[in-house]
């Protein structure tokens, strides 16, 4: 197909989303936004997503979720490892080709060792972030984990880390643009599919509502550059529908679910309910 943005000829990807983990219930929506919104006792859960493309001769992973220990230690749900996510969709662990990290925080960053055979690409100002003097400031070293960063480093060392710095093609139809805000590395990823751009959000927009409401996530390195991002969000994308949230549960009734799987969704195919 042709690019709605610029007439490239791109490649379409198939697209899917993989739960493997979600918060409590009750969590509270005022955990959830920066300022106050008048339904901050209303529960609002998290969802964990990673997302896989494939197309081609590519298998493309983004965000690589994390295990079970590191994901009950933070106080979560596991459902499932991201690796039996893919292998429900017929994908071998050693089958994917690039892992694209849209930012170094823990829950999207684990399970490298599973993928002896992709290349990483993690934003420059991510890696510095996360490998530096930052890292010596409790709040901003929360969102981390050592043993995740440590992996990154080793396959740097492996040279199968590669580092994106401006809005990258990482392969034909799919490309990553730097937006920061929440991490300062933080990068969104648009995938060329049958429907047109989809661009996967990650963290710069949590949940609808953020982007709704103008009201940053909580977890935050710059308050500007968030809301700049959801800006640049909507103006990428070439309509709501376009834009998939990093962790709101409303995903799973939007989107078809793939048949015969638990807890994948297909993105390329239209939304099948509305917000």
């Amino acid at each position: 197909m042709t690019s709605e943005k610029d007439g490239r000829d791109s490649p379409e990807f198939k697209l899917f989303m993989i739960l493997y983990a979600e918060s409590p219930a009750n969590r509270p929506a005022s955990h959830n936004f920066l300022s106050p919104v008048d339904f901050h006792d209303t529960a609002m859960p998290l969802d964990f997503y990673c997302w896989v493309a494939v197309g081609g001769d590519r298998v493309v992973l983004i965000d690589s979720g994390c295990d079970e220990k590191t994901c009950r230690a933070r106080g979560h749900n596991f459902m499932r490892s991201p690796v039996d996510g893919l292998a429900s969709l017929g994908i071998k662990a050693t089958e994917v080709t690039d892992v694209i990290v849209t930012h170094m925080h823990w829950d999207h960053l684990g399970n490298l060792q599973e993928f002896p055979n992709a290349m990483l690409h993690v934003h420059k100002s991510e890696m510095a972030h996360a490998t530096g003097c930052a890292m010596c400031h409790e709040p901003l070293r929360r969102p981390y984990d050592v043993d995740q960063v440590c992996d990154v480093i080793r396959a740097l060392y492996a040279d199968r880390a590669s580092f994106t710095e401006t809005v990258t093609d990482i392969v034909p139809g799919l490309r990553v643009h730097p937006v920061g805000g929440h991490a300062p590395g933080l990068q969104v990823v648009e995938v060329s599919t049958a429907r047109g751009h989809v661009i996967l959000a990650s963290d710069a927009m949590h949940f609808y509502y953020n982007g709704d409401l103008q009201n940053p996530f909580p977890v935050i390195v710059d308050v500007r550059a968030y809301l700049d991002g959801l800006k640049y969000l909507h103006a990428l994308a070439a309509s709501p529908e376009h834009i998939i949230p990093g962790h709101d549960p409303q995903l799973r009734s939007r989107y078809p679910a793939v048949p015969g799987t638990t807890g994948i969704w297909d993105l390329s195919l239209s939304p099948v309910a509305s917000k």
